[in-house]
C-alpha cells in the first residue's frame, strides 16, 4: 500500500510552554494529517536529550523526554494548577526551543505536581512500574545521583557509586528515595501520556514511526550500571569510541564519542539486550527506524581520546544473525533501515537478507543521471523516499547550496524553469515515485527557509530549535497534501 508521511518531532509541535508536549496540540496535529490523508508520522527518538540537546545522545535509551509531558493534562488530573505552569518566560523566542530555560523550569513543575501526586489514585501506576523493572529502577537512580551531583556526569563522580558498586548503590537507593520516586512518576506519566496519543493517532488511521539510534551515549544509564555491553577498559574507560571516515563533506570525519558495544560479548547472551531494546521499540511505536544500520555489519572505531575521526579502522559487527535472533524470538519486524552512508557490498548483502526497506533521499540525487537516489533508478517499491531528513536543510535552503552544475541539473530532470520551483517539484517526485512511503520534513510544506534546519551534523548548539505555529496547520495546507495523495496513489 503506496503512503505519504510527515516527518516533524514532538519538540516542533505548537505550544505555550518553550517545546512541543504530548496533549492539545498533538491531538490536533493528528487531526491534520487525517485531513491530510497521511498515514506516517515520523518523529526523532523520544528519549531525555543530554549533550548538546540531541535526541541520539540520551541518559536512557529507553525513558521517555520530561519535557514533553503536557502541564494541562496534569492538571486535568489535579496535579496542578494554571497559575502554576502558566508563566510568562517560557519563551526567549517563539520560533525556538530554548533548552537551558526548560532545564531550569520544566523540572520544577513536575515537582510540584509529584508532590501532589498519590499512586493509590492512579491504578497503573504500580503495574507500569513491574512491567518496566528491569530498567526504570535503575534509571530513576541514575537521574536521582545526576541531581545530586548537579548533572556532572557518572564518570567524574566519586569512586565506589561511579563504579557501579554494589554497596554504594544500596546506599544512595536509601538515602536518594524520594528523588527516585520522582523520576519514575516522572516516566510513568510520560508513558501514559504517549500512549493516549499513539492510541489516537492509530485510530486515525496513522502510524507512528519512531526512531532509535544505534549507540548509547557514554554518559548513560547503559554505559554506568551496564559496562559489559561496550568496549570498556578495566577502569570502565573506553577503549574506542563511534564515527565516521573523512569524506568530501567532512575531511576530519565525524567523532560521535558514544562507546562502542562488545559485541562478542552481546553474541555469548544471544543479544539478549539488543532483542529486548527492539521489543520495546516495536511496542513503542508501530514501526521503528533504525538510525546508522550500516554500523551492524561493520562499525568505525576510533581510539578513545582522539581529537578527529582521521585515524580509525573498520571492525566486524553483528551482522545479519542479530535481526534473525530478534525475529526468531519476536516474529517479522517492522524496521526501517536508515542505509545511508558509505555502503558496501557487505552491507548490501546484510540489507538484502534483512528484508527491511531502506531509505532514498532527494537531496542527494542530483549529482548526474546515474545517481541511485534519483527516482527513475529505484529497483524495487521497497523504499522510503525523503525529500530530506532532519539532518538536512530544509528544500528552500537546499536550493541555496546547489552550485551551477547541480542547479542546472536539477531544474532540467525536475522540468522547472524557476529556481523557486524546484522544492515543490521535489516533494512531487518523492511522492510520485514508485517508493511505497513518500516523507517530507513538515518544513517542506511550510516553505521554512533555511533557518528551519533541525540539524547540522558535527555542529555543535543551534541545533534541534525549530517549532511551529498553531496557526501554520490551516485547512489549505491540509487540502493541498490531500491532493497530492491522491494525485499519487498515496
Amino acid at each position: 500500500m503506496r503512503k505519504s508521511c510527515i516527518l516533524m518531532h514532538i519538540s516542533s509541535l505548537p505550544s505555550e510552554y518553550g517545546i512541543g508536549k504530548l496533549g492539545r496540540h498533538a491531538f490536533e496535529f493528528v487531526d491534520f494529517l487525517k485531513s491530510a490523508e497521511v498515514k506516517c508520522w515520523q518523529i526523532l527518538p523520544l528519549s531525555p536529550t543530554s549533550y548538546g540537546d540531541s535526541p541520539y545522545q540520551s541518559f536512557s535509551v529507553r525513558a521517555g523526554n520530561p519535557y514533553f509531558i503536557d502541564f494541562e493534562i496534569l492538571e486535568g488530573d489535579g496535579l496542578l494548577e494554571r497559575s502554576e505552569f502558566e508563566l510568562p518566560d517560557w519563551d526567549s523566542d517563539p520560533g525556538k526551543v530554548d533548552y537551558s530555560r526548560l532545564y531550569d523550569k520544566c523540572y520544577d513543575v513536575l515537582r510540584v505536581a509529584f508532590d501532589r501526586f498519590r499512586p493509590a489514585k492512579f491504578p497503573d501506576y504500580r503495574k507500569f512500574c513491574t512491567d518496566n523493572k528491569d530498567w526504570l529502577e535503575e534509571y530513576a537512580l541514575f537521574m536521582a545521583l545526576k541531581f545530586k551531583h548537579n548533572g556532572r556526569p557518572w564518570y567524574e563522580w566519586e569512586g565506589d557509586i561511579s563504579a557501579h558498586k554494589a554497596a554504594a548503590v544500596a546506599e544512595a537507593k536509601k538515602e536518594l528515595k524520594k528523588d527516585i520516586a520522582f523520576y519514575k512518576f516522572v516516566q510513568f506519566e510520560f508513558s501514559r501520556q504517549w500512549s493516549e496519543l499513539k492510541r489516537y493517532a492509530n485510530s486515525s488511521g496513522i502510524e507512528i514511526i519512531g526512531d532509535i539510534p544505534i549507540y548509547c551515549a557514554l554518559d548513560s544509564v547503559e554505559a554506568w550500571a551496564l559496562p559489559k555491553l561496550f568496549q570498556f577498559d578495566r577502569k570502565r574507560r573506553p577503549t574506542a569510541v563511534a564515527g565516521c571516515p573523512p569524506d568530501g563533506f567532512s575531511p576530519l570525519g565525524q567523532l560521535w564519542g558514544n562507546p562502542l558495544y562488545n559485541w562478542e560479548y552481546h553474541k555469548k547472551t544471544g543479544y539478549a539486550w539488543w532483542i529486548g531494546r527492539i521489543k520495546a521499540a516495536a511496542e513503542l511505536y508501530d514501526i521503528v527506524r533504525i538510525d546508522h544500520f550500516r554500523g551492524f555489519e561493520s562499525y568505525y572505531s576510533i581510539p578513545y581520546g582522539n581529537k578527529d575521526a582521521t585515524v580509525g579502522e573498520w571492525k566486524k559487527g553483528p551482522d545479519h544473525e542479530l535481526f534473525r535472533l530478534a525475529e526468531k524470538e519476536l516474529g517479522r519486524l517492522n524496521i526501517i533501515a536508515e542505509d545511508l552512508g558509505f555502503i558496501t557490498p557487505e552491507v548490501r548483502k546484510m540489507l538484502d537478507k534483512c528484508g527491511y526497506p531502506g531509505m532514498k533521499v532527494l537531496q542527494f540525487a542530483f549529482s548526474g543521471s546515474d545517481n541511485e537516489y534519483l527516482p527513475h533508478n529505484y529497483k524495487s517499491t521497497n523504499y522510503y523516499a525523503y525529500t530530506g531528513t532532519h539532518d538536512n536543510e530544509t528544500l528552500i535552503g537546499w536550493v541555496e547550496t546547489l552550485d551551477k552544475k547541480s542547479l542546472k541539473f536539477t531544474m532540467k530532470y525536475l522540468n522547472v524553469r524557476k529556481k523557486k520551483d524546484i522544492p515543490a517539484a521535489v516533494v512531487r517526485a518523492a511522492w510520485s515515485s514508485v517508493a511505497e512511503v513518500a516523507a517530507a520534513q513538515i518544513q517542506d510544506f511550510l516553505g521554512s527557509p533555511k533557518e528551519g534546519r533541525m540539524n547540522t551534523p558535527s555542529t555543535l548548539g543551534g541545533n534541534w530549535q525549530f517549532r511551529t505555529k498553531a496557526s501554520d496547520f490551516t485547512p489549505g495546507l491540509a487540502k493541498k497534501i490531500r491532493r497530492l495523495n491522491r494525485l499519487y496513489n498515496r
